[in-house]
């Protein structure tokens, strides 16, 4: 047997070794999805056929238990084969009529398909959050996170000047960027709060609060300090957005929006735009998150601002006591998602 510690090694080895086992990982990647996209291609078969044969022959749900039954059989070492599974295959091509593998759901794996069954009624909003998990790779709790908070209706709903401030497409992109309103629910914060103290929760967590914010998101800093000719300022949280390009100033009020807020953030972002921005970034946009909001006075403000921003509402006061201790917590919620394997008998979808 070699004595490994005798040997002497190539100076590139460490390099050479690195890029091998990147190699591996890769390869180890495209064969897991490649074996995905086969698994989904053929639930999407099956269902496809089942769908066909029941509206020519009027199954009952007892052909679909035997077929369930002999299949097994026929292949035991294969999960998925159950009943329930059946019926979520046939809600599957019900659902998504073109061939799947050239649509979006066709690169989840199965048990987020599951998850669009269950919890959308709507086909359209089933390719949106089907499109956002394949882009941004949501692991099935993540994109359960973001149906049942609503991601969808929220995602640009936040009045802003960016049409009339911005160019073309880059408006469009930069109005995806703000949510409103923006829930915060998950600092555990109730009553009112300083906005400092706001501030600082949403820093402390600050993996959730990039959640809440979107994709894309990078956070640089709080308090961010500027000195403009010996004046001192500082903006609450300043992030970066890696998609778009561009830097995101985001100031923070517990209260309803007051006209002067907008000047303010008029202000913070065009400092930023011109002490950080470089040349090839895109124009730095402003979002002002208050506790309310009167859409008329948001909008002469905004209309008066030169540089882009929006205003979005937020949210942070949990439930009552007593209705929270009427729900189901965080952790049972979870455990009843893993528990559930797709070979498992669960409900069949409507």
């Amino acid at each position: 047997m070699t004595d490994s510690s005798a040997l002497t090694l190539p100076a590139d080895y460490t390099d050479l070794l690195d890029a091998l086992k990147k190699r591996v990982r890769d390869a180890r990647r495209t064969a897991l999805r490649t074996v995905n996209t086969q698994l989904i291609e053929l639930y999407w078969s099956i269902g496809k056929t089942v769908l066909e044969r029941q509206q020519i022959e009027q199954w009952g749900s007892g052909v679909m238990g035997r077929l369930a039954e002999d299949l097994r059989a026929e292949f035991p070492e294969m999960k998925g084969l159950s009943r329930s599974n059946l019926f979520y295959m046939r809600g599957f091509a019900t659902a998504w009529t073109d061939p799947i593998v050239q649509q979006a759901a066709g690169q989840l794996p199965w048990g987020h398909i599951t998850v669009l069954l269950d919890k959308l009624d709507n086909q359209v909003d089933r390719g949106w959050y089907a499109a956002a998990a394949a882009e941004h790779g949501w692991s099935r709790n993540v994109l359960l996170n973001m149906i049942m908070n609503r991601t969808l209706e929220r995602t640009g709903a936040a009045p802003s000047n960016f049409v009339q401030r911005l160019v073309g497409q880059d408006s469009e992109l930069a109005q995806q960027v703000a949510k409103d309103p923006y829930n915060f629910e998950f600092l555990g914060l109730s009553g009112e709060v300083a906005e400092r103290d706001l501030e600082l929760a949403l820093t402390s967590r600050i993996a959730e609060t990039l959640r809440e914010l979107g994709p894309g998101f990078s956070f640089v800093g709080r308090q961010v300090h500027f000195d403009v000719d010996g004046d001192d300022f500082y903006i609450d949280m300043l992030f970066f957005h890696m998609d778009q390009n561009r830097y995101v100033v985001i100031e923070l009020k517990t209260g309803k929006f007051q006209p002067e807020y907008a000047g303010k953030l008029n202000f913070y972002v065009a400092l930023v735009d011109d002490m950080l921005r470089r040349e090839h970034h895109n124009e730095t946009i402003g979002i002002l998150i208050c506790g309310t909001r009167n859409d008329r006075s948001v909008r002469y403000s905004l209309g008066r601002s030169t540089s882009p921003m929006a205003v979005a509402a937020h949210t942070y006061d949990k439930l009552p006591e007593a209705e929270q201790q009427a729900l189901p917590n965080e952790s049972h919620l979870v455990a009843a998602l893993e528990w559930a394997e797709p070979d498992e008998e669960q409900p069949s979808p409507s």
